[in-house]
């Protein structure tokens, strides 16, 4: 059967849902996607064993841990895997239909040149003989939204292009609408296609409306970062934030003044008895606006009583919280497709001439480093100058076993690019020159701007600058100090550098 140059990405929080999903894609009618990564989002545990499903025998089946990082970093986890055009996005609760394969791969062969997503539709079934409760016209609300990675498909080098989803959004709100309209600002069309998923409403406790609340900073963020138009931008609906505030505030001053009238009679009492009425009514006519479309059970109603005099308070302490905690946010930027190393000197001491394995030593906690930066879905590489096999003190064979014994001991770089050359040959590789950091980045396709190079002396900063990438420089005794004047971005450490990149800040 043709494959289909997609990989499915499904994040999990180890749900019982992900195995019928991946039951149903083994079964689908289509072709095949290149691979599915599912990534288990729980902090700890088992993990999730797709393969017993037999997936193998029809596509490659990827499981990775992002550590409870959020939906956000699952996903960006998951395509940053990926080696394909495109990134198709599932959630690990949908239910997909037995030809979802074969209209996804009608709706990517009928879209636009120019397109970069295409977004599925969304059902969300609902019970028959009685009115939706609460929760499930929340739910429902998902078959009018835009982007959402229910089922979702981006064009990978779309998500390289804005740094893949913003993971300030912690939780599954909102990151996919940011995506879109970040990558709709560089240009890229998004399109509506002809496939569809089934997304239920899951079972919920009595009190998931009061976690939901939560979200209200994330709105504060989509405003810090799309301006007060946001909500018209992603077809976003107005919520009842205003009159939540109110309510809260009538609540506080209510006690306060309450709490007046103890030490003295008089206006503070009538304030507090005016304030609690206020409250009341404002309360009363949220709970009955909750109340009136629903079944309208005792259970149901129960609910919306509670949790009404409770949402309220909820909304306005995480509007508040999301007001501080991203005060001073900027674009997202991610992290970078590819970080290159320099060898002596940056991932191992520096011996002149080494054609050696036995003499390479890896400097203080570079594996450990290494390991975080891969374990977040980076590629890593290493560009050296080699001029001793120009000046006959190395041979070629004696420069490639050592480089496998580093492969050995720091985890299989994803590339090597090495110079040959000596300094007065004129190659265009040999850093400062931009000739190695290309070649390395075309060998794994990647952009030069989204790549990253670190080393301990000018020339490797040069080299990444005349290229299009970025520079860090982690200095040693043998760096000049005008070598690092220059630099824009210094660490002092191999780890700290990764720490920076890891951090955004590069």
């Amino acid at each position: 059967m043709s494959a289909l140059d997609t990989t499915v990405v499904i994040p999990t929080l180890g749900r019982p849902s992900l195995q019928g999903l991946l039951q149903t894609l083994a079964g689908s009618r289509g072709p095949r996607p290149q691979a599915i990564v599912v990534v288990d989002d729980r902090p700890a545990g088992a993990g999730v064993e797709p393969l017993d499903l037999g997936l193998e025998v029809m596509v490659e089946v990827i499981v990775l841990r992002s550590a409870g990082r959020g939906p956000a970093a699952a996903r960006n986890l998951g395509w940053r895997a990926a080696r394909t055009a495109w990134v198709s996005f599932l959630d690990d609760d949908v239910l997909i239909g037995p030809d979802w394969l074969q209209r996804l791969a009608a709706d990517l062969a009928e879209a636009p040149g120019d397109t970069v997503g295409s977004q599925g539709r969304v059902d969300v079934p609902l019970p028959a003989g009685r009115r939706p409760t609460d929760w499930e016209r929340v739910t429902a609300g998902l078959a009018t939204s835009q982007w959402i990675t229910a089922d979702m498909t981006y064009r990978r080098d779309a998500l390289s292009m804005v740094g893949g989803f913003d993971e300030r959004f912690r939780r599954a709100f909102r990151e996919d609408a940011d995506l879109a309209l970040r990558v709709a600002a560089r240009g890229g069309r998004l399109a509506h296609g002809r496939r569809y998923v089934a997304h239920p409403a899951r079972p919920v406790d009595d009190w998931v409306s009061v976690h939901l609340q939560r979200g209200n900073a994330d709105d504060v963020l989509m405003r810090r970062l799309h301006g007060s138009r946001w909500r018209e931008l992603a077809a976003a609906p107005r919520g009842r934030r205003a009159r939540h505030l109110a309510i809260t505030a009538a609540a506080i001053g209510a006690v306060a003044c309450a709490a007046a009238a103890r030490c003295r009679r008089g206006l503070a009492g009538r304030a507090a008895v005016a304030a609690a009425g206020l409250w009341a009514a404002g309360t009363a006519e949220f709970a009955a606006a909750r109340i009136a479309p629903g079944p309208r059970d005792a259970d149901e109603v129960r609910r919306m009583l509670l949790t009404s005099v409770v949402i309220p308070p909820a909304a306005t302490w995480h509007t508040l919280a999301g007001w501080w905690r991203h005060r001073g946010a900027g674009p997202w930027r991610g992290l970078p497709d590819l970080v290159l190393f320099d060898r002596d000197g940056t991932l191992v001491r520096d011996v002149p001439y080494n054609g050696e394995p036995a003499r390479l030593e890896p400097l203080p906690r570079v594996r450990a480093a290494l390991a975080e930066l891969r374990g977040c879905g980076v590629r890593t590489g290493v560009v050296t100058n080699q001029s001793g096999i120009a000046r006959g003190l190395l041979t070629p064979g004696q420069v490639d076993a050592v480089n496998a014994e580093l492969d050995r001991l720091l985890g299989a770089f994803d590339v090597w690019q090495l110079c040959p050359h000596g300094p007065g040959d004129g190659c265009a590789c040999r850093k400062p020159a931009p000739g190695l950091v290309k070649q390395a980045c075309a060998a794994v396709g990647v952009d030069p701007v989204r790549c990253v190079v670190v080393g301990d002396v000018g020339s490797d900063v040069a080299a990444a600058e005349a290229a299009g990438a970025v520079g860090f420089l982690v200095p040693t005794a043998q760096t000049s100090p005008d070598e690092v004047r220059a630099a824009r971005r210094v660490a002092p450490t191999l780890p700290a550098a990764i720490a920076d990149i890891l951090g955004g800040r590069w």
